[in-house]
């Protein structure tokens, strides 16, 4: 066993092994948020191919961003309980098996259980809560810009690798899709994981990084039952209503629709499967720049108004998104690179807001279920806009209901902070519920 007296603050002229660990998980996350993202390209050859309505292939997606939300908030509890590298491992083991028994998929239900329940399921254990779990562990200075690195790789990821797998369902076939998905897992990060993932700088004799002290390992206690504290905490507040009902909207306007949906409803305009993917790598690419330079105005300037103006704005793109579609060379990478600067510009000023009403030694597990709120947005949106498009033949009527949702959000934010203050200062930790 090492003894603490015994350890390093890392060694001199070296790289710390901090990096390797942020490193491995940055491309976890990246991986994972595209696998997670993969049934995007699937939606029109499956209803060229079974004649499926596009609601009935979207309930998959909806099960997949819910479930997600679901088990977000208990993430935690598994990382802490199990380790790390056994959680995510578990995990890539989950996501290559729902991804390559799609490959055999001939009904609706079965693209339910897989790509809803199974994937969706295995992609929760490997997002924000393992970011947040390395930053913790492995990082004392940096902390901040490790975890927002870390937040963007998992916003992009679902983006930048859209246009490689539309390339692959393209040319092989949609089964492929599922088959690239569970070979990358298996064979690509599953080992890098497991090689290079350490649960904790102690492990290996060394401190965290920037760290005068040892660390210690925290206490084996219920965190399933401190992520139901957090909840008991949360719906006590008028201001968790609010930053609830704000990011609800902000999932659904995102990955439930955008996200899921504005590579049909390009394609719906003449554009090929390769073209419309790259609209999202568009905004990936900004979605980086908008998320650093709102994390360095939130340090600058009121959340709340921040806020308004990132929603509002939001809101009046969506509003012009189907005009866009009339000028696809011009309109469309306007609104990507627009729509991208704004994808999850809302976290940090939500995040900070969620500090201001409920102590920063509360806000893990009051953001985690804020977070799981945009989930479900996201969820109604992906099945919302599927069930619409195959009532009325196109998207104007839910970009244009997205864009008021976003006015309204816009109007919403103003109101946090008024409530009285639920996490005082001094206040200890939510304690696990035993």
């Amino acid at each position: 066993m090492l003894r603490h007296a015994a350890l390093r603050p890392g060694p001199a002229g070296r790289v710390h092994y901090a990096w390797i660990v942020a490193g491995v998980t940055f491309v976890t996350l990246l991986m994972a948020s595209g696998f997670r993202g993969a049934p995007t390209i699937m939606i029109v050859p499956l209803e060229r191919e079974f004649g499926w309505s596009r609601a009935t292939i979207s309930l998959a997606l909806s099960i997949n961003l819910l479930l997600f939300g679901l088990v977000s908030p208990f993430a935690a509890a598994l990382l802490n309980r199990y380790g790390v590298r056994r959680t995510i491992g578990c995990a890539l083991a989950l996501v290559a098996a729902g991804s390559a028994l799609t490959t055999l998929v001939d009904a609706p239900w079965q693209l339910d259980l897989l790509w809803g329940v199974v994937i969706g399921t295995g992609t929760a254990a490997v997002s924000v809560p393992l970011a947040a779990a390395v930053a913790s562990r492995w990082f004392v200075q940096r902390r901040s810009l490790v975890v927002g690195l870390l937040t963007s790789s998992y916003a992009t990821g679902q983006l930048v690798f859209l246009p490689l797998l539309a390339w692959v369902a393209g040319a092989l076939g949609w089964r492929w899709v599922g088959a690239v998905v569970s070979l990358v897992a298996v064979c690509a990060v599953l080992p890098l994981v497991l090689l290079l993932m350490r649960e904790r700088p102690s492990a290996i004799g060394l401190r965290a990084y920037g760290a005068h002290v040892d660390d210690v390992a925290p206490p084996l206690v219920n965190p399933f039952g401190q992520a139901l504290s957090g909840l008991r905490l949360g719906i006590r507040s008028k201001d968790f209503w609010l930053l609830a009902a704000s990011f609800f909207i902000c999932g659904a306007t995102t990955t439930g629709l955008v996200g899921t949906h504005m590579v049909p409803a390009a394609m719906d305009h003449g554009m090929t499967e390769i073209a419309a993917a790259s609209l999202l790598v568009v905004i990936g690419v900004f979605d980086i720049v908008g998320a650093t330079l709102s994390g360095w105005l939130t340090d600058r300037f009121d959340p709340r108004r921040l806020l308004f103006w990132y929603y509002g704005l939001r809101g009046l793109s969506l509003l012009a998104l189907p005009a866009a579609f009339g000028s696809p060379h011009v309109g469309l990478i306007v609104f990507c690179i627009f729509f991208g600067l704004d994808w999850v510009a809302t976290v940090p000023p939500t995040v900070a807001l969620t500090v201001r009403s409920f102590g920063a030694q509360n806000v893990g597990v009051v953001f985690g279920w804020i977070f799981a709120a945009h989930q479900f947005g996201a969820a109604l949106a992906a099945w919302g806009a599927g069930f619409g498009r195959t009532e009325t033949g196109d998207y104007r009527g839910t970009f244009i209901a997205a864009g008021a949702l976003c006015l309204v959000a816009a109007v919403i934010v103003r109101w946090i902070g008024g409530a009285k203050r639920v996490g005082l200062p001094g206040e200890p930790a939510l304690d696990a519920a035993s």
